[in-house]
């Protein structure tokens, strides 16, 4: 099988070659730059590359066509036109980490460092602009800056968070179809795409950081708040907001037919460690009807699944998901409580495809041994590898300082499973 094969089987739940992986398609797959950067110099050995940030929220580095393919990544990502901080990733300039780490940025990746040796970021690379994001000295990735007044009730306007939300226009329409014709060209790739504009209430998107000047409620904890206590004006911006992904949804299902095998349609965590972070009910009643519109168009007009980002302990929720139309839950948080692998994969393996829950990146593949990382990777892909419906990846995003020799043991472990 190619990756495309792969991939689609296991989409299928039928038993692959191997099982398909997934490392950096998407900001919820994907590798600190600065682990990327020491994982492609242990493999390939070109110690001068600097590796791209592709998403400089979370600092994600770019997994290039050569390290995919020395790793045996199957999944190529079809990710959105701009950043987190509203520019392109385009025009690429050198920049250091503060661990050393060499690495290139965009050329509107702007940022300057304030009294106490923190990094700040700006919208769109203004810096004229209030900055939208905060790395503290020392470390990995950005925090978000909220800017936002004190909240009038009485002047609250759906519309001010609504601002983001808008039909694709022609210059989206021209990068879809260049992106498009680079994946069109590599070698049998699954692909994943990321969906803009369907992510109902995903907390890192609230203040959003690529705005200047946001309205509305853009307070995290202001957010949370006008879930239970507005939520006629949540309501009302989920319904806008879905009308107008519903549109964008049938033009990129046009324009990008059967190149695309899976679509992330939203990040919302819905789970905590121990357990929901909201309530069923509240889940029926706020996200799921949306949730079922948006899903419904795709199973009806393409051959596209569905993909749900959920941090947590969701297995309450995973019947929900499941009729709310996913196809696909990640990331497979196997350390929350209720979350035991193979409870997992025996209730919900027929229906659900486990994107994720490879490696558990919280304590193994950070803190563990070598040794350690290999059998847990190779446990979790026995489990949830057997009869397809398993894409492997960690759970969520891997770390900046995992050490470079449990992740070769990682990929060490999928390759021997094949064998």
């Amino acid at each position: 099988m190619n990756s495309r094969q792969r991939l689609l089987a296991a989409l299928s739940h039928q038993q692959p070659d191997r099982v398909p992986v997934d490392f950096g398609a998407s900001a919820v797959t994907g590798i600190h730059v600065a682990a990327v950067s020491r994982l492609r110099a242990a493999v390939i050995g070109d110690k001068s590359w600097r590796v791209k940030i592709i998403e400089p929220y979370q600092m994600l580095g770019e997994v290039d066509d050569e390290l995919r393919a020395v790793l045996g990544i199957d999944v190529a990502g079809f990710m959105t036109r701009k950043t987190l901080f509203g520019f392109e990733n385009a025009d690429w300039k050198p920049f250091t980490l503060f661990d050393g780490t060499k690495v290139h940025i965009p050329a509107n990746f702007n940022t300057t460092t304030d009294a106490n040796g923190d990094l700040l970021i700006y919208p769109e690379g203004d810096l004229l602009a209030p900055p939208s994001g905060r790395m503290p000295k020392g470390y990995y990735f950005f925090d978000t800056i909220v800017r936002q007044p004190p909240v009038d009730d009485d002047k609250l306007n759906p519309a001010d968070n609504l601002e983001e939300f808008a039909l694709l226009g022609a210059d989206d329409l021209a990068w879809y179809r260049q992106r498009a014709k680079e994946l069109e060209a590599s070698s049998g790739d699954g692909i994943l795409l990321t969906m803009p504009g369907t992510a109902f209430g995903d907390i890192a998107l609230v203040p959003a950081p690529w705005m200047k000047n946001p309205k509305g409620i853009r307070d995290i904890e202001e957010w949370y708040v006008s879930t239970v206590a507005r939520k006629d004006y949540v309501l009302e911006i989920f319904e806008k907001q879905c009308q107008i992904g519903l549109k964008n949804l049938e033009t990129l299902m046009n324009l990008l037919g059967d190149l695309v095998n899976a679509v992330f349609l939203t990040g919302t965590d819905f789970g905590t460690q121990r357990g929901l972070f909201i309530s069923k009910e509240s889940y029926r009643e706020l996200f799921k009807p949306f949730h079922k519109r948006i899903t419904a168009l795709i199973h009806a007009k393409s051959q596209w699944k569905t993909f749900i980002h959920s941090c947590g302990a969701v297995h309450e929720l995973i019947p929900e998901f499941i009729e709310a139309g996913f196809d696909i839950l990640n990331p497979v948080q196997c350390s929350a409580e209720g979350m035991n692998a193979r409870d997992l994969k025996n209730e919900f393996g027929k229906h659900l495809v486990f994107w994720g829950g490879g490696a558990n990146t919280q304590k193994t593949l950070q803190f563990g041994t070598p040794d350690e990382v290999y059998r847990e990777c190779r446990e979790r892909i026995e489990i949830f590898g057997e009869g397809g419906g398993f894409v492997f990846d960690a759970v969520h995003n891997v770390q900046a300082t995992t050490p470079t020799e449990n992740m070769l043991a990682m990929f060490k472990a999928i390759k021997d499973s094949s064998a």
